[in-house]
Parts: C-alpha cells; sequence; structure tokens
C-alpha cells in the first residue's frame, strides 16, 4: 500500500472501496452527478483542495468527464491533480452488464493501474519531495506538431492518447496537463516520431 499525501475524490462508494485497498489517503465522493447539487460536499472539497491538495480519479467514460470537468470549473487549479485511467473494455465483477460505453471504471482497474495513473497525475508518495519539475510543453507546440488546431489533430491526438494509455474522451487542454506530468517537449516529439 503506498500513502499519498494528496486527498482524493472518486465518483461512487465502489471507487472509493478499490482505492482504499490500494493507497494510504483521504479518499471522497463525488457520489456521482450529485456533487452538482450538493453545496456542503462541493466545499468540503474545496478545503481539501486548498489545505492537501486533490487529485480527480473518476472513469474514462462521458459521465467520469462530465464530472471532472465539473470540479475543474469550481476548484482551482492550482490545487487540482488529474489522474486518468486507461481505456479498457469491460464490466465490473458487481454488474450484470457492462456500462454505457463498455468500459472498465476505477472499481474494475487492476491495483497497478491505478498506482500508475495517480503517479503520472504527480501524486506525492511518501517520502517523496512536493516539487516536481513541470515539462515546457505548451498550446503553441501542440499546435505546431498537429495536435491542435488542424483537419487531423483529432485523429493525431487519438493516436497519441492510445499511445500513451490515456482516455480518448481527453480534450487538448487535458492532454497538454497530462503530457507536462509525463515528458517533456522533446519526448514528446520522439513519441510522435515512434510508428
Amino acid at each position: 500500500m503506498i500513502k499519498i499525501r494528496e486527498a482524493i475524490v472518486v465518483e461512487g462508494r465502489y471507487d472509493k472501496n478499490t482505492l482504499a485497498q490500494i493507497v494510504d489517503a483521504s479518499i471522497l465522493e463525488t457520489s456521482g452527478f450529485g456533487i452538482m447539487k450538493d453545496k456542503k460536499q462541493l466545499q468540503l472539497l474545496r478545503n481539501v483542495a486548498k489545505t492537501r491538495g486533490l487529485i480527480v480519479l473518476t472513469d474514462s467514460d462521458g459521465a467520469g468527464f462530465v464530472i471532472r470537468n465539473f470540479l475543474k470549473g469550481a476548484i482551482p487549479s492550482r490545487y487540482l491533480k488529474h489522474a486518468y485511467i486507461p481505456d479498457i473494455a469491460g464490466k465490473e465483477r458487481r454488474k450484470d452488464v457492462p456500462g454505457k460505453e463498455g468500459k472498465l471504471g476505477v472499481e474494475g482497474m487492476k491495483p497497478e493501474i491505478i498506482v500508475e495513473a495517480l503517479c503520472r497525475a504527480g501524486a506525492t508518495l511518501e517520502g517523496e519531495s512536493t516539487t516536481r519539475t513541470a515539462g515546457n510543453i505548451t498550446k503553441q507546440h501542440l499546435m505546431e506538431l498537429g495536435l491542435s488546431g488542424g483537419a487531423d489533430s483529432g485523429a493525431k491526438r487519438l493516436q497519441l492518447l492510445r499511445k500513451l494509455n490515456l482516455p480518448e474522451h481527453m480534450s487538448a487542454n487535458a492532454l497538454l496537463q497530462a503530457l507536462n506530468l509525463l515528458t517533456d517537449l522533446q519526448g514528446l516529439e520522439a513519441l510522435l516520431r515512434e510508428e
């Protein structure tokens, strides 16, 4: 079990139960879309984010991205880190049928995938310094590399997302944030040259 300084917010109790078996951290729930109406829970998330930092770990489906984007708009970005699980087809054990998009959620992920997602997000692990060096990739670089603003930039972004094992719903801005946690400009250029 790894100890993480930041608190982690997930969609629901099954996600929380899965995560509690993997990490030693404060884990909070959004109650799915309930967070959009629960002002007290949202204020708690804001307070926790301000004092400890908050890692958002939602499913990689459309609903997960709606919740993630709501939190992005409700909590200052300097207090948030975003962990993304990959798109993996399947269904959770407790369910009879897969979800609407046929993807595994946080609760269905293997522990090593969750740990990797948290590390990629920049989680502060026990005994690790809280300062990290950010990448140097800008929106302009994404445009110059054909990942944004071009006729086929969506397809190029999708190809890169798959190569990095990131969810397909990520916007160009979310991809930029993830890239700056994972690599630098030279590393990105090398990734794009790989076939």
